[in-house]
């Protein structure tokens, strides 16, 4: 749609003549009345209703005149923020993040962006991973942050961390049968266990592990909250598979316990996922950074504990 002809529609419904119109906006009248006619057809309705003193608005013709005006105000905010030489013109993002690197992310991340984006919004929400892959591609979020990613086409994903996982349990106190410091993976098949429902990425991970080590595991309960898994476990009614960052201030309180999983190890892969079509927004850009630089911190002075980074170079998935 040609911006001239709304310019040239709102002109001649505010002044409510085509000659004054014309006069203004010093072009002939007929080739005025054209260009009207022109968005008009375009449109599908009249916009004006002509009469014997000129023109007055129709139905429809309010609602695209204030449209019109709409649209004018932006494009001429849209010259002062270039003069002015900014890149972006403020707005909104969403981030979503899962629940327990969330409660470490967030903060730091929230803080650093408005101090950087004054002008924008940053709107958060939490989710499970497999939830924020669904947001991501119903646009409900612009970045994610996800772990175990899938490839999914349309998604431009950047592995972030690595993480090994650790099988989390009650307090000895709790525990009726006490396990070495470190479990076999083929000893999770004598384990009962509470874990979230597939299609949760760690729950995936877990069940191709097992899978080929030949093992079934002993799904005791299925729960999609990290809180309430934790309890459980805590309360003695199982085990689970989480990251040592998510447990690390329960285990140092005393009420659970964590043990290392080898042979072979279990590792949960962090990235940060956009839309493929997204990636070179500039909001977009800015948060992602943004993210990139507080994990670094985080695993650097060891809040985010049993986590390393990955090398800037590593946007690929990683071979499950």
């Amino acid at each position: 749609m040609d911006l001239r002809k709304l310019r040239y529609f709102a002109a001649v419904a505010r002044a409510g003549s085509f000659s004054r119109a014309a006069e203004e906006l010093r072009i002939a009248q007929p080739a005025l009345s054209r260009r009207v006619q022109e968005l008009e057809e375009e449109l599908g309705k009249p916009l004006l209703v002509r009469h014997g003193r000129g023109v007055r608005l129709s139905a429809t013709g309010a609602v695209v005149l204030k449209r019109a005006e709409e649209i004018d105000h932006l494009v001429a905010q849209l010259r002062i923020d270039a003069d002015d030489g900014a890149e972006a013109m403020g707005g909104s993002i969403s981030l979503g993040v899962p629940p327990s690197a969330g409660l470490m992310i967030v903060p730091p991340v929230v803080a650093r962006f408005a101090e950087a984006r004054p002008d924008v919004a940053l709107h958060v929400r939490e989710g499970i991973s497999s939830l924020i892959h669904e947001w991501l591609g119903e646009q409900r979020i612009d970045v994610g942050v996800v772990y175990n990613p899938l490839p999914v086409e349309g998604l431009h994903v950047v592995p972030v961390l690595r993480e090994r996982m650790v099988l989390v349990g009650p307090p000895p106190e709790r525990d009726a049968s006490p396990l070495p410091a470190e479990v076999r993976v083929k000893d999770l098949a004598d384990l009962p266990l509470v874990m979230p429902s597939l299609p949760h990425n760690n729950r995936r991970v877990l069940e191709q592990v097992a899978a080929q080590h030949g093992i079934r595991l002993r799904i005791r309960s299925e729960v999609d909250s990290v809180a309430l898994t934790k309890a459980l476990v805590g309360a003695g009614l199982g085990y689970t598979i989480l990251t040592y960052a998510s447990v690390h201030e329960a285990v140092t309180r005393g009420e659970l316990t964590a043990r290392r999983l080898d042979r072979p190890p279990i590792v949960a892969t962090l990235a940060i996922a956009m839309r493929s079509d997204d990636r070179t927004a500039p909001l977009g850009r800015d948060l992602s950074a943004t993210l990139k630089s507080v994990l670094a911190e985080l695993v650097a002075a060891k809040t985010w504990r049993g986590a390393r980074v990955m090398p800037v170079s590593a946007e690929v998935l990683p071979d499950w």
